[in-house]
């Protein structure tokens, strides 16, 4: 799907939400990506073949989030 001359991460990739933005929404809190995948504001994402990733990111530094 993704056409640029250095490939964003495909769908299935961990690194996913990193490609480029096709469609941006701000206004409704998701963006599009060039690899299918539409990333919410709140960090959920739904992939192309219809299934959700919750949020899956940790902010904090591995020290801060033991406490």
């Amino acid at each position: 799907m993704c056409h640029h001359t250095t490939p964003c991460p495909d769908a299935v990739n961990d690194a996913r939400d990193l490609a480029a933005v096709a469609s941006s929404h701000p206004e409704q809190g998701w963006s599009l990506l060039c690899n299918g995948v539409v990333l919410f504001d709140d960090d959920g994402e739904l992939l192309p073949d219809g299934s959700a990733v919750r949020r899956h990111h940790t902010w904090l530094t591995p020290e801060l989030a033991s406490r």
